[in-house]
């Protein structure tokens, strides 16, 4: 065993002696080329140069840290710092300003769902219409406004609207389907042979009848005449004669303008 070692050790000390001696040789190399060894002087003089200007620079003596001393921070203005009063302030008034949004929010949506109802029943059930001219005087007057509500079942005495030649048309009904309509001179009014009472007139009149009488209303269809008869062009004319229960819009039912005379109409 002890041979053994003795020449690993022999060995290691051989090749440390071969690595000294080329060491040696390469150092003795490069000092010998003098290029070399002024390239080594100039920088090593860089290096001292630099050193020495990051010595004596303001800014790095400024930005480096004392040995020995911890770097201070820089201190707050405690002004800059909002009180708890003025942070409740703010959110009430975030608060606040939300809670406006989404009543505004509510209060359109509801405005819109409303006005989109209102549409919708005006147009298909219960018509809004405002009285043009003055042929059912006195019972209404030109510029009021009135609500019909559709309806198919009519009596005499009842008052509808009805279109005649793309325009609308406010009669009042006198006989239906099947009744016999006469009128006399004096402008009497007789259904079935019997006189009709007409306390929604001011005076009675023959007014425009140019067809003949007595005559039969026809099946689906309606004898109308307007209250102020001396001016009223209506189922007395050829004109408009005998209205189409199709054409009927509905029954007016309520006056709602002026105010003053807000009501149900008879």
């Amino acid at each position: 065993m002890k041979p053994k070692q003795s020449q690993s050790a022999s060995k290691l000390k051989k090749s440390k002696d071969q690595f000294r001696d080329r060491l040696k040789k390469l150092k003795e190399r490069l000092a010998g080329d003098p290029e070399k060894r002024k390239a080594r002087e100039e920088e090593k003089q860089l290096r001292r140069e630099q050193k020495l200007r990051e010595k004596t620079s303001p800014a790095s003596s400024e930005d480096r840290p004392k040995k020995g001393f911890l770097r201070k921070k820089k201190k707050h203005d405690v002004s800059d710092i909002p009180s708890v009063d003025s942070l409740e302030a703010e959110l009430k008034r975030e608060k606040y300003r939300t809670r406006y949004y989404s009543v505004l929010r509510s209060t359109i949506y509801a405005l819109i769902t409303v006005a989109a109802a209102a549409v919708l029943v005006a147009t298909l059930w219960m018509p809004v219409l405002q009285i043009m001219g003055s042929s059912m005087t006195p019972t209404l007057d030109a510029d009021e406004i009135v609500i019909s509500i559709k309806s198919s079942g009519f009596e005499t005495g009842d008052i509808v609207a009805f279109y005649h030649n793309n325009k609308l048309l406010i009669k009042r009904v006198i006989a239906g389907p099947g009744q016999w309509v006469d009128i006399d001179d004096e402008g009497n009014v007789y259904v079935d042979g019997e006189l009709l009472e007409e306390p929604y007139i001011d005076e009675k009149a023959v007014g425009q009848c140019d067809i003949e009488l007595p005559c039969q209303v026809p099946e689906n269809r309606w004898f109308m005449i307007g209250d102020h008869r001396s001016v009223s062009i209506d189922s007395r004319s050829s004109q408009i004669g005998f209205v189409s229960e199709e054409m009927i819009v509905g029954k007016i039912v309520y006056r709602v303008w002026p105010i003053t005379a807000f009501g149900s109409i008879k």
